[in-house]
């Protein structure tokens, strides 16, 4: 690949952002929500993504920016732009998305963009997803654009090849857990949200949302190291597997913080008894390397459909009743 016409400053971000890939090891997850975001800077678009082949659809594995709302989203492949550079195993440009037949068109309004370019995941010779970058201007894109998403792409597809040890069923897998603990990741998150979602829409069917946020990392980082934090998030990670049926999902949202979808649920307080007993294990006893670290976490949650029937809304309660929680624990231990 031809890297000459490309400025020297654009080079420079390229060999920064191979540097802070390098450093992330073989956490795929990790490496594409870096890639995804630095690649939206570095293109000056409205957002990124990455989608992953999964069955017959793509999967929003990473997102940014304009798309990050989307993460999770699956798309068919038929009738896209995505759709066509998995066939054609080409990037593919399209700078003005009303006179494209090959875009959907309906679908790009709803974002708002105007133009966009895709380029295909190769892994071990087969396409195993997309990267897609998206601009609200009709025109944004030049060939300095394409040449940096094929490095960019290329980025993804060494890790990809890093992360995957025996078979390519494998990979999916890896880019939808969480390296350190194992449990799913955002994005397999939002994705067995959005799909509960519609499921509970239609069968009218209750679900529950949690989320929680560990209480006092900074403190056991500070005092043990963060060999010890990265203890309690893995035990903190277990705890909570072990206390939730296995049609439940527990992910790791980001650093010490995790959602939980209860799959069923019939009322309020059989979700509020959930939470009590997961507090309950939290706080249980842990010893690490002779040392005792006191775990404990703020808990919120949110009903569907009674605090609402849309995934933004739902979210918002959740975290909005953790913060609560949280807020009125610090508001305690001043006090005493």
């Amino acid at each position: 690949m031809n890297q000459n016409n490309l400025s020297s400053d654009i080079l420079m971000e390229i060999i920064s952002i191979q540097t802070e890939v390098v450093q992330q090891g073989i956490n795929l997850s990790s490496i594409m929500e870096l890639v995804t975001q630095r690649t939206q800077y570095i293109t000056n678009a409205a957002g990124a993504s990455v989608e992953l082949i999964e069955k017959n659809e793509l999967v929003y594995s990473a997102a940014s920016g304009i798309a990050e709302k989307y993460l999770g989203l699956r798309l068919n492949m038929e009738n896209s732009l995505s759709g066509e550079c998995i066939k054609t195993r080409l990037p593919l440009v399209s700078n003005d998305i009303e006179c494209d037949e090959r875009v959907n068109k309906e679908a790009c309004r709803q974002i708002g963009l105007n133009s966009m370019i895709v380029v295909p995941l190769i892994c071990r010779n087969d396409v195993v997803g997309v990267l897609k970058v998206l601009s609200e201007k009709a025109g944004h894109f030049n060939a300095d654009s394409i040449k940096i998403l094929e490095i960019m792409s290329g980025l993804i597809a060494a890790a990809m090849f890093n992360a995957i040890s025996n078979e390519e069923s494998e990979l999916f897998h890896k880019a939808t857990h969480d390296n350190m603990t194992g449990i799913a990741n955002r994005s397999l998150f939002y994705d067995r949200l959005r799909q509960k979602l519609s499921q509970a829409s239609r069968k009218h069917e209750n679900f529950g949302i949690i989320t929680l946020d560990m209480d006092g990392l900074k403190e056991i980082n500070d005092n043990y190291g963060h060999r010890a934090g990265d203890a309690a998030i893995n035990e903190v990670a277990l705890r909570i597997s072990n206390t939730l049926r296995e049609m439940d999902t527990v992910a790791r949202l980001g650093g010490d913080e995790f959602g939980i979808l209860v799959a069923e649920v019939m009322t309020r307080n059989d979700l509020r008894s959930l939470i009590q007993r997961i507090d309950f294990e939290i706080i249980k006893s842990f010893e690490f390397e002779g040392g005792k670290l006191n775990l404990r976490a703020s808990i919120g949650y949110a009903l569907f459909s009674e605090d609402g029937i849309e995934l933004e809304v739902l979210i918002e309660k959740a975290d909005k009743s953790m913060y609560e929680v949280k807020r009125a624990r610090k508001g305690a231990e001043k006090v005493r």
